[in-house]
């Protein structure tokens, strides 16, 4: 399967053959995930081996929630990063939206 067409992906909704997400951070979860891929960190079998683990974990979660979840299993198995550093970059990332003002662009010190 060529992981760059969308339509063979079980819960991508699509417009035409491209994408539609509900939110910015799913596509931004989507692109890297292709990306990483594309560039030979893992083969597609892999990650869709790891998307249907995360799934059917029992965890109820939306699809794009489900995906982010297995990327970042995925990342830390290859050892691109560790789920403690993951935890630590979310908290801090938390952290910078409650202290943001409504309307500026989030930044991450």
């Amino acid at each position: 399967m060529n992981p760059t067409d969308a339509s063979k992906l079980p819960g991508i909704k699509l417009r035409g053959d491209e994408p539609v997400f509900n939110e910015p951070w799913e596509a931004q979860a989507f692109a890297m995930t292709v990306n990483l891929h594309q560039n030979g960190v893992f083969e597609w079998q892999e990650w869709a081996d790891t998307l249907s683990q995360e799934i059917h974990s029992g965890t109820v979660r939306s699809y794009y929630e489900h995906w982010l979840s297995a990327l970042e299993k995925i990342v830390a198995d290859k050892a691109l990063t560790t789920i403690p550093d993951l935890a630590e970059v979310k908290s801090r990332w938390q952290q910078a939206a409650i202290e943001t003002p409504h309307g500026q662009a989030i930044v991450l010190k």
